[in-house]
């Protein structure tokens, strides 16, 4: 008797989310959404795809030739800006400009897409200026871009969107990546509570590893073999060569792997952006969804068994 009803109730609750999720906004075509990152993977593909939606999209691109390239590819309505989101002056002066052009009307939407993914090596291979660089960009420059946009955001009672990642909620490197991501993840907590009665939404990107330029594997393997020949001749008699051509290989695997369907990311977005009840949290890929989500809950003891099975093991490690 128990069964059939339990399979009811959970049948009328999944119906009822899926309702609930699926009511969209009228009369997006009068909002605007500025998003960082524009130049290359999901800041650029999420720009055109909400600019063919009919909103109003300002566009933060790092270089000029970024810009241009989007602009291009899009309408009239796209505006871009060059933003470097670990440059206060530049953070405030495109501020300025987005507020010139939304006026009263505010900002519907801040994306806070812009980061940098390399390098990745075990901790001890890198020095202090290696994390702060990486959490400059992806920590500091992002909470600096929603401060200052902060004001026209709750004035439109609008939505921030911040890309995180499935990393970010359990560790599976060393370096800042990680460490930024959980940061991330924090700081989004903490400003949805606060914005709450201010009738903003925030909401939390979470992707598992899809093909942007962050995960070309390229870059990844010529940082860590720099960070390698850069280390102390103890900490390769420690680690051992072995050790870092398994590192390699794996990252070289992980990398490998990554989905080249950016949409399921930046639908994820468009969702946060347009529905009426977003998600708190979205977790595009089916590996942050049966693999990284799942194993972040798991006790320590299995968590650390599960993650660290196939890592290389040092030459002076424990026998």
């Amino acid at each position: 008797m128990w069964l059939p009803l339990l399979v009811v109730v959970s049948l009328l609750i999944l119906l009822f989310r899926w309702h609930r999720q699926s009511q969209i906004l009228q009369n997006l075509t009068d909002k605007y959404v500025l998003i960082t990152g524009c130049d290359t993977g999901f800041g650029n593909l999420l720009a055109k795809q909400l600019d063919r939606r009919g909103m109003i999209v300002l566009a933060a691109c790092l270089t000029e030739k970024g810009a241009e390239d989007l602009k291009e590819e899009a309408s009239s309505r796209l505006q871009t800006v060059i933003l470097d989101v670990t440059d206060i002056q530049s953070v405030s002066s495109a501020a300025k400009w987005a507020a010139s052009i939304v006026e009263d009307k505010g900002l519907w939407g801040l994306v806070n897409n812009a980061g940098i993914g390399s390098p990745m090596s075990p901790n001890e291979w890198q020095k202090k200026e290696d994390f702060a660089k990486m959490l400059d960009i992806n920590l500091m420059g992002l909470i600096d871009v929603t401060l200052n946009f902060l004001p026209m955001i709750r004035k439109a009672q609008g939505r921030i969107v911040n890309v995180s990642s499935a990393i970010g909620r359990i560790v599976v490197v060393g370096g800042a990546y990680c460490i930024s991501k959980s940061a991330v993840e924090a700081f989004s907590d903490s400003i949805r509570r606060e914005m709450r009665d201010f009738g903003v939404k925030v909401s939390i990107i979470e992707p598992g590893c899809f093909k942007t330029r962050i995960v070309a594997v390229g870059p990844h393997l010529k940082a860590l073999h720099q960070l390698w020949e850069n280390t102390s001749a103890e900490i390769k008699e420690s680690y051992g060569e072995q050790y870092f051509q398994q590192y390699a290989e794996n990252l070289e695997l992980l990398m490998g792997c990554a989905n080249p369907k950016l949409t399921g990311v930046t639908d994820c977005m468009e969702h946060a952006l347009t529905a009426v009840y977003p998600w708190t949290r979205y977790s595009p890929g089916w590996d942050c969804k049966f693999y990284y989500i799942p194993v972040s809950y798991l006790p320590t003891v299995l968590s650390d068994y599960l993650l660290c099975r196939s890592a290389p093991k040092p030459a002076r490690g424990i026998m």
